[in-house]
């Protein structure tokens, strides 16, 4: 009967297309929680931003401080670059090179100013001096090629013409290395999708999350101490050949290969760098024999047997045996050289031979302390050769700026190189304090043998007092700079106060109040000339009243009329208003013989100020000089 039939319409099946509907909102509800998430999170500014580029001005940009923040997760003082600027959009006939690196990159212990970058800068800028040029140095403290790998897409898309690199020393126990404690294993793949989700503020969440509880858990652990340095080795025995040691070497090779084919495939060449260490002067970290090779001290001590004996062949062979065998992968191996050179020329790239050359310039043809600060770090001297080797490569290969350059021998650009590039005793201190730092603590020595800073180093006098207040006080490298430089204006040690405002210039170049600042107590002394060459530098940086206004003063002082006359109206079309400036325009109107030009100024300086000294009596030279006529 039709009433015992169950109902039609509830006994139905849901449809395909429901079943299909309903699963596909099930997929769609987690990640619309998390971009709901991340919305919301990016919307109330949580965590740190750890995009590529910030603005250092409106219109310049610079690396992000916190990018690191992408590659450290659980060490504290996140390394930073050496903060170059550059314009946020590339000028018609700029020349633009990126570099790079990593600590020796950055010019540890030299940061931020005596890179090699700086060096080649320099060299450029006074070669070029017509032509606007860019280096742009992105190398940080205790990174390896996945960082390079992953800050390279964002290079390319800031219209590089050049890349330099000069990396892997820190392949093993860099951060995500094979033997780091910022590690995540050897799987390339895994490593890459860790930092496209690093971009994300819900992965700094969850972070931060796991950190609170992981610090809840271990109950007040000791805050973590001791250098960067050391505290990023965690697998410390890498023997050589070994599979950590392979898989080291493999990485290095995935992470150039992409960045080199990124690089072809834009067009954009690229300069590499053999490595270079301290072979002759520093011994192996930790000594272990293995079943197919001696121990690494044993094999020092044979080199250095072969090197008294003067037979400096078989001295550096032993030499950089010895290197390799050190299973803590601290200095870049032979092996890694020849991988470089294969790079170089299966992708048709330059190759800067920097360890041969280091070599070249040794005793012996071995470098060690000679041009070493420590294991690998090159001194004041090795940073500026890295520098002639890397402009030498861009010369042979035709890779220098587009412009005409000046007449000059090598030998006349390296002394002018010199000459002015901006370094003081302050930045040579901080530099020996910072080794001496770094060789008190694992691996130089044990830890339980660390001495306290103040054993350690001894100031003698305020040079050596504001470098240690730097590095123990955690002042800002600015601060100590500003420090030092009022030091000697107070004691009016003018030409030191000079040099040390030099050096922070030359890292903010950008940062004009620093130019007015030393004119102006330049002009207060009449050092008219080191004054004029501060607002000259000043007004290519941005123009305004004040450096129009002094270096038409100075102009006309020297007789040059028309410059002055010039630099005045510019001045005063940014302040009418000024006395000093109408008052010296009309002086220059004078002496160019525009003399209604030059009444309708002082009258304008006198109808603002009716005492300005000299005022009135110039008005009248020139109304006698008109009535005369």
């Amino acid at each position: 009967m039709d009433s015992a039939r169950p109902d039609s319409k509830l006994s139905r099946e849901p449809s395909r297309t429901r079943r299909v509907l309903f699963s596909l909102i099930l997929l769609l509800i987690p990640p619309f929680f998390f971009l709901l998430l991340e919305t919301g999170l990016r919307l109330f500014r949580y965590g740190t931003s750890t995009e590529q580029w910030i603005h250092a001005t409106n219109d310049k940009l610079i690396l992000n401080h916190d990018i690191g923040k992408r590659y450290f997760h659980s060490v504290q003082n996140i390394p930073i670059s050496i903060q170059d600027v550059f314009d946020e959009h590339k000028k018609p006939g700029t020349f633009r090179v990126f570099v790079l690196g990593e600590s020796s990159g950055a010019g540890y212990p030299y940061t931020p100013i005596g890179s090699f970058s700086r060096w080649l800068k320099k060299r450029l800028d006074i070669l070029y001096p017509g032509c606007t040029i860019e280096v742009v140095n992105l190398s940080m403290t205790a990174v390896n090629t996945h960082t390079l790998r992953d800050l390279f897409p964002g290079v390319l898309e800031q219209q590089p013409d050049l890349v330099l690199v000069y990396a892997g020393h820190n392949e093993y126990y860099g951060a995500l290395g094979v033997g780091s404690t910022e590690t995540l294993g050897s799987n390339s793949a895994l490593i890459r999708l860790s930092l496209l989700l690093s971009r994300f503020k819900t992965t700094q969440l969850v972070r931060t999350a796991i950190q609170t509880i992981s610090q809840w858990l271990a109950d007040g652990a000791a805050p973590q101490d001791g250098t960067l340095m050391s505290r990023m080795a965690k697998d410390q025995y890498i023997p050589l050949d070994s599979e950590k040691f392979a898989q080291g070497l493999s990485q290095y090779e995935g992470n150039m290969r992409s960045i080199l084919e990124m690089a072809a495939d834009r067009h954009i060449p690229v300069i590499l760098g053999t490595l270079t260490n301290n072979l002759k002067d520093h011994p192996p970290f930790i000594s272990i024999a293995t079943e197919h090779y001696p121990a690494a001290n044993d094999v020092f001590q044979d080199a250095h047997g072969e090197l008294a004996t003067k037979n400096y062949p078989a001295a550096d062979s032993l030499f950089r045996l010895a290197k390799d065998l050190d299973v803590l992968r601290f200095r870049s191996s032979e092996k890694m050289n020849t991988l470089i050179r294969r790079l170089g020329h299966e992708y048709r790239c330059p190759v800067v031979p920097v360890d041969s050359a280091f070599n070249a310039l040794s005793p012996g043809g071995i470098v060690g302390n000679n041009l070493m600060t420590d294991h690998l770090h090159p001194t004041l001297e090795g940073y500026e050769l890295m520098a002639r080797l890397y402009f030498d490569a861009m010369q042979r290969n035709k890779l220098l700026p587009p412009c005409v350059p000046r007449n000059l021998a090598s030998a006349e650009l390296n002394r002018l190189t010199r000459e002015s590039f901006p370094f003081t005793r302050l930045d040579s201190v901080i530099a020996q304090y910072r080794i001496t730092i770094l060789k008190n603590d694992w691996p130089y020595i044990e830890k339980r043998n660390k001495k306290i800073l103040s054993e350690l180093i001894k100031p003698a006098d305020f040079v050596e007092s504001t470098a240690l207040e730097f590095l123990e006080k955690n002042e800002t490298w600015e601060a100590v700079q500003k420090k030092l430089a009022g030091w000697y204006l107070s004691n009016k040690d003018y030409v030191h106060f000079q040099r040390q405002m030099d050096v922070l210039i030359s890292q903010y170049p950008i940062v004009v109040e620093y130019y007015d600042f030393v004119a102006n107590e330049l002009l207060k002394v009449q050092m008219y000339d080191e004054a004029f060459s501060i607002l000259e530098r000043r007004k290519a940086i941005k123009t305004g009243a004040y450096p129009s206004k002094w270096l038409g003063i100075i102009n006309l002082s020297r007789g040059e009329t028309n410059e002055a006359v010039a630099l005045l109206e510019e001045s005063l079309k940014y302040d009418p208003a000024d006395t000093q400036v109408l008052y010296n325009l009309s002086g220059a109107y004078s002496y160019a013989r525009q003399y209604q030009k030059a009444l309708d100024a002082i009258n304008a300086c006198l109808a603002i100020d009716s005492t300005y000294p000299k005022a009135a009596g110039l008005r009248q030279q020139i109304e006698h000089v008109l009535t005369s006529k």
